[in-house]
């Protein structure tokens, strides 16, 4: 079996998602890797960003754009403070947490690209049971990374239910 030295844990940040995160923590603790935490702000889609284009002023796209790089910067600080109150169960999450990214884009590609770039040897991510129908006529970000990955994918099973561990959002 490969060594695993570097777990992406890949969040959407909803609610109970960090539930995932204490998987992540373990796995690192067990084979003493790096977490590299990425959350990915879906990109929106080219005719709308050529509809943003069309009908707002440079002043208004420039807000637009400001607030988006607000937006990660306030992702990445709670991701931080939410690694802050793990550690206070497990010490060791602030040192094996290598890197904190937030970017925009498609999820899948995003999250197969970072893998990829930080030559990680798992991803473990969460996910949201959605009943049959949903997934045979949507499919899930979970679902598309496996079938694309090159590498272990670990999905844990989102709680419906308030869990111990959340993200303070």
């Amino acid at each position: 079996m490969p060594e695993i030295e570097k777990i992406l844990y890949a969040t959407d940040l909803s609610k109970n998602s960090a539930f995932a995160f204490q998987y992540a923590t373990d796995l690192a603790e067990k084979y003493n890797a790096l977490i590299y935490i990425l959350n990915v702000i879906e990109e929106l889609p080219e005719s709308a960003k050529s509809a943003l284009e069309h009908y707002l002023s440079d002043e208004q796209l420039d807000k637009y754009h400001n607030r988006n790089e607000e937006l990660k910067k306030v992702i990445k600080t709670r991701l931080g403070t939410f690694c802050e109150n793990v550690k206070k169960e497990d010490p060791q999450c602030t040192f094996r947490v290598a890197s904190i990214e937030v970017i925009e884009g498609h999820p899948v590609n995003e999250i197969l690209k970072h893998s990829e770039k930080e030559n990680c040897h798992m991803i473990i991510m969460g996910t949201h049971g959605q009943g049959i129908i949903s997934h045979a006529i949507l499919g899930s970000v979970a679902e598309k990374v496996i079938r694309k990955a090159r590498i272990p994918v670990v999905v844990i099973p989102i709680p419906d239910d308030e869990s111990e561990i959340a993200y303070e959002i």
